[in-house]
């Protein structure tokens, strides 16, 4: 018969976790096996996500898994949620549409910055007054 193999190959590319590692300027050098544990560790993590993401998604009867979804499911775990939850973007607040979009004013640009129609309106400007 013929003998399995115990050790198990993860499926993340280990050069890309290893770039990601060392963006650390603490990480100087990466053990193969730390590079091993880190890269196991991180899929095995990713799966317990997805799987808790995938059963809020189940309870709320939808198909897709969003982002409210995964916010969900970390907030359930507390050891997940006191490191996770503060990286994760806040969910998009619902848009009321109370007044037409030609009411509403356009919230004005960075400092610095010009907006492109303003540009062209300028030009128009000095055409009529060159007439």
């Amino acid at each position: 018969m013929a003998e399995e193999e115990t050790s198990t190959r993860p499926e993340f590319p280990l050069g890309r976790v290893k770039k990601i590692m060392k963006l650390d300027k603490e990480i100087n050098k990466i053990n193969s096996e730390a590079l091993h544990v880190i890269t196991y560790s991180t899929e095995l993590f990713l799966h317990f996500l997805a799987e808790k993401s995938a059963i809020v998604t189940a309870e709320k009867k939808r198909k897709t898994v969003n982002l409210d979804h995964l916010r969900t499911a970390v907030k359930r775990h507390q050891p997940t949620s006191d490191f996770l939850l503060d990286s994760l973007p806040l969910p998009a607040q619902p848009v009321k549409h109370t007044k037409s979009v030609s009411d509403k004013k356009a919230p004005p640009p960075p400092i610095g910055t010009r907006r492109i129609d303003d540009f062209f309106s300028k030009g128009k400007e000095k055409t009529d007054d060159s007439a």
